[in-house]
């Protein structure tokens, strides 16, 4: 036992490393807890269910975040760690071909073993391991503290796709369950949109400064922006609402080529969740008034382009977005507000939160971009391929795990994550 009343033997950047450790193991058991809470008021049943090959049970996202810290932070940096089960390494592993096999991706709703239970004991397994490792790990290192931010970021973004896929799933469900209660909605009149005039000239892109950001932020580079205009605020339900009765899923002139085949291959002819007669539309609180107000979600890339054309207008280069965003605050309707869906802005510019927008930039990697060593390499850069980028988070984004230069990207078709857009145009 350290007797206070002595000096201490630690050195000032020895005292300062064992804060962070202190504060990092902190954030990372909450982190963690808040993953099973969002689970909290829901049955074994809904836990194991798969609507679509692109969503995942919750059951899953639980037993896979634990499989990422027992993978690449605690088999190759605790000594005597003990495997929880041998077989959950292709189970729970996603798509990291060089951490060895994988269970079909589209088959993870077959998967009703391990049960629940079972998962929770993994969870706890894992838990304890980390609080070992932390204890021994003396000063914190910096290799340690990386492994484990990405852990902690990389759960946060899983905590996002466990709520719109219990969404997905529960939307097929005909008595339409609600995941929980959720606050009654402030109604608003649906505000004008403001133009926000913004130079051109020499730019930069990419993350600066301390803290963590992913590696496809990365590098910081020059780009040149030309004299643009952007909205103060994504397009509400009431704007979207005038393009489906213009009849705009019904004219081929404003799809891309890819795009109209899908909505004639999937007969869209709204948003996702939206019902037929486009007054209500079904959301984590259940099926609910619609509220012209609240930025319109659930678009894919296809069907934000189109509304664009038809308003006269385009989508943002995230190269535009970013400049923007960097002059606000990193706050808005997240995660931890609360709310659980999309909410009415306020009158100030707002960049973050409620929906995450499209851009027009393809994800792609930034100049001088070099993967991490190893499959942890694989997180990002090998998805580099057909899919779009989306930036500001959503009101299912935690908080903490956003910043301006972050790069959210899916492909085109996809819409069952909280997707908007935000107008752009040209000058003249």
């Amino acid at each position: 036992m350290i007797d206070p009343s002595e000096p201490s033997m630690m050195q000032p950047t020895d005292v300062l490393a064992s804060r962070e450790s202190e504060r990092q193991l902190e954030r990372l058991l909450c982190v963690r807890a808040l993953s099973v809470g969002l689970c909290e008021g829901l049955e074994p049943e809904d836990l194991v269910a798969q609507s679509m090959p692109d969503a995942s049970p919750l059951k899953w996202h639980l037993a896979h975040t634990t499989w990422f810290f027992e993978t690449f932070v605690l088999r190759p940096r605790l000594p005597g760690y003990r495997v929880f089960h041998p077989g959950f390494a292709e189970l729970f592993n996603s798509y990291y071909v060089g951490a060895g096999p994988r269970y079909l991706r589209a088959a993870r709703g077959m998967l009703t073993r391990p049960a629940l239970r079972t998962v929770l004991q993994y969870r706890e397994h894992v838990e304890q391991a980390l609080q070992r490792l932390f204890e021994q790990a003396g000063a914190h290192t910096e290799a340690l503290h990386d492994i484990v931010e990405l852990g902690l970021q990389h759960e946060q973004q899983h905590q996002e796709l466990m709520l719109t896929d219990v969404l997905h799933l529960f939307s097929l469900n005909p008595l339409k369950p609600a995941w929980r209660d959720l606050p009654a909605p402030t109604r608003h009149a649906a505000r004008p949109l403001r133009w926000l005039e913004r130079p051109g000239g020499r730019g930069a892109l990419g993350f600066h400064g301390d803290g963590f950001h992913f590696d496809h932020e990365a590098p910081r580079h020059t780009v040149w922006l030309q004299p643009h205009a952007l909205a103060d605020r994504a397009v509400c339900n009431a704007e979207f609402a005038e393009f489906v009765r213009d009849g705009g899923y019904r004219n081929p002139l404003l799809w891309l080529s890819d795009g109209w085949a899908t909505v004639q291959r999937e007969q869209w002819r709204a948003p996702l969740y939206w019902s037929e007669d486009a007054r209500s539309q079904f959301t984590l609180g259940g099926e609910c008034e619609l509220d012209p107000a609240a930025p319109a979600c659930h678009l894919s890339y296809f069907e934000a382009d189109a509304f664009a054309r038809w308003a006269g207008c385009r989508l943002p280069t995230e190269a535009e977005w970013e400049a923007c965003a960097r002059e606000q605050p990193v706050d808005g309707n997240l995660l931890d507000s609360g709310l659980f869906r999309p909410a009415p802005p306020g009158d100030g510019l707002q960049c973050f939160g409620d929906v995450w927008e499209w851009c027009a930039s393809a994800f792609l990697a930034y100049p001088g971009f070099k993967p991490a060593a190893g499959a942890v390499g694989e997180y990002n850069g090998k998805f580099m391929s057909g899919q779009m980028v989306l930036r500001g988070g959503s009101c299912v984004t935690p908080r903490g795990h956003l910043r301006p230069s972050y790069r959210n990207f899916f492909y085109p078709h996809q819409r069952w994550q909280f997707m908007g857009l935000r107008l752009a145009k040209d000058p003249g």
